[in-house]
């Protein structure tokens, strides 16, 4: 009994609003993990997953999970504002941190939280859940093995009807989620950023943009994100020299599907009129992705890092590539779609530390912080 105590870790969970009931639902079906704590700023919404999870406390109060010493880690999933107040806190009170996505509001925030964390040698996690997702992987897999030839262009679609932010854009708010995907593919950052967008409804907040992030090697994607979209859509699309895969994350069993398609170049050729493309239409096939709910992989991968299990994937190095990404098309947008560099610091991690945050304080944090 004592051995199986040792092995729980504790662990308390900030934010109980749109995200948070789902982490605290994954934490909670780990074994080896228990949800003590959970922190918000509404009494109701404490009360409602009181009556959910019976052996976990609430509090209105941040500091309240910062000096329970039994609490060894915590998981932020606030407004992005708070985001860097509140991780900081955790990190400072030594305790192992994950931040929903995307993990601050500037650069300069998140090479602090790096650096912090690296300090007190803690674990610092960032929430992109899709990498952890068995599609994703199995994508990456198949790129990795050849089979659609040489990556030429991403494209994907993050579309729906909200839900409408006051704090971010839409960039900010879905396009995380495949920058996220395309770092994880690539394995390296853009060399510029373009972006852009129009505000319909909050005066200052786009709600429909396109992005633009440019590769050296002449790879490009193209990431279109939307509030206000009819339909949701949730695609992207891997373009191969030799075939090419289209990823519906909507799709309940095909989520991935390989198409033989792709045109050819001929070699040689005296005159123009030899000169003709040959377009290659061949099967498609759906590969076997095994079912597993990446959210849930996602807190356990957590766990095996604090454990000292695994290396983290989305550690706060790849949560700063992404706003590094972000705080450019930002840059871009505010200059009407100009293309903006990506400025190395040296150390091949993406743009220069910018002073402030790219977006100013609004709205209200889902804690108090005591």
């Amino acid at each position: 009994m004592e051995s199986a105590k040792k092995n729980t870790h504790n662990v308390g969970v900030v934010g109980c609003g749109y995200w948070g009931p789902n982490l605290i639902r994954n934490f909670s079906a780990l074994n080896t993990c228990r949800v003590k704590t959970v922190c918000d700023m509404s009494q109701a919404r404490l009360d409602h997953m009181s009556s959910l999870y019976r052996s976990t406390t609430t509090t209105q109060c941040f500091d309240d999970m910062l000096r329970d010493d039994d609490i060894e880690a915590i998981a932020v999933a606030t407004h992005v504002n708070s985001h860097y107040d509140l991780a900081k806190k955790s990190l400072l009170a030594g305790k192992h941190t994950f931040i929903e996505k995307p993990m601050a509001s500037s650069t300069a925030q998140c090479e602090e939280l790096v650096e912090l964390a690296r300090q007190r040698g803690l674990q610092l996690m960032v929430g992109h859940t899709f990498i952890y997702s068995s599609p994703v992987r199995k994508i990456r897999e198949l790129i990795e093995l050849g089979e659609i030839g040489d990556l030429l262009y991403v494209s994907a679609r993050r579309l729906n009807l909200g839900l409408f932010q006051k704090d971010i854009n839409v960039t900010w708010d879905l396009a995380p989620h495949d920058i996220s995907i395309v770092l994880y593919m690539f394995g390296e950052a853009p060399v510029s950023v373009s972006c852009h967008g129009k505000a319909h409804i909050n005066p200052g907040i786009e709600d429909v943009t396109t992005l633009v992030l440019n590769y050296a090697n002449n790879k490009f994607v193209t990431i279109q994100s939307s509030w206000l979209d009819p339909q949701k859509v949730r695609e992207m699309k891997f373009v191969g020299s030799k075939k090419m895969i289209c990823y519906d994350d909507n799709e309940t069993n095909e989520k991935i599907k390989v198409y033989d398609k792709r045109v050819e170049v001929p070699p040689h050729y005296d005159t123009f009129a030899e000169f003709q493309y040959a377009y290659h239409y061949g099967d498609m096939y759906s590969p076997y992705v095994a079912q597993s709910e990446p959210l849930k992989v996602e807190c356990q991968h957590f766990l095996d890092c604090i454990d000292g299990k695994a290396t983290c994937l989305s550690s706060g190095r790849e949560g700063l590539n992404v706003v590094q990404i972000l705080e450019a098309s930002l840059k871009s947008l505010r200059s009407d779609g100009a293309t903006v560099k990506i400025e190395t610091n040296g150390n091949g991690h993406g743009l220069k530390a910018h002073q402030g945050p790219a977006y100013p304080e609004r709205g209200v944090h889902e804690a108090h912080i005591c």
